[in-house]
């Protein structure tokens, strides 16, 4: 399944861009974008605000900000290092935190039943160039899908 925002249901629910609220660190986030969004961003309260965005308001927001150039991401004012293993923790956390509190995310990736296998084509495939790639992004809704379905 192509899961892209202007995809026919559920494939745009799991995109990044829809709005499936939830909480992480105490920070409220409307949308996963937003979270990935907010952080190319240093300062917390930019990060706050960026977390609050949905869809193309959210990729706007952080369009431009040069992260990649030390690869150096941040999350409530710590600097995380885009190829870390806390990276990665931390994308699988939020993720999960909106697996956990998201009853559309969640009914959205149980509509896709338990052998969807699931692209992303617009996605970047090079690490260095994103803060999500294809193939990261694909991973979270499988490992999701596995949860959901106990397989």
């Amino acid at each position: 399944m192509e899961v892209h925002s202007r995809g026919s249901y559920p494939s745009n629910a799991l995109s990044n861009f829809a709005g499936h609220r939830f909480v992480i660190d105490d920070i409220q986030c409307n949308s996963m974008e937003g979270f990935v969004q907010s952080l190319k961003f240093k300062a917390p309260d930019m990060q706050e605000h960026i977390c609050s965005l949905v869809g193309m308001g959210a990729k706007k927001a952080g369009s431009g900000k040069n992260w990649y150039t030390t690869q150096t991401l941040w999350w409530r004012g710590q600097p995380i290092h885009r190829s870390s293993e806390g990276y990665q923790e931390l994308i699988s956390r939020a993720y999960d935190c909106m697996f956990e509190q998201s009853e559309s995310f969640r009914k959205a990736l149980q509509a896709c039943g338990k052998d969807a296998r699931f692209t992303h084509s617009i996605g970047k495939k090079k690490e260095n160039e994103t803060v999500m790639t294809e193939k990261e992004f694909c991973s979270q809704l499988h490992r999701l899908q596995r949860k959901l379905f106990n397989v």
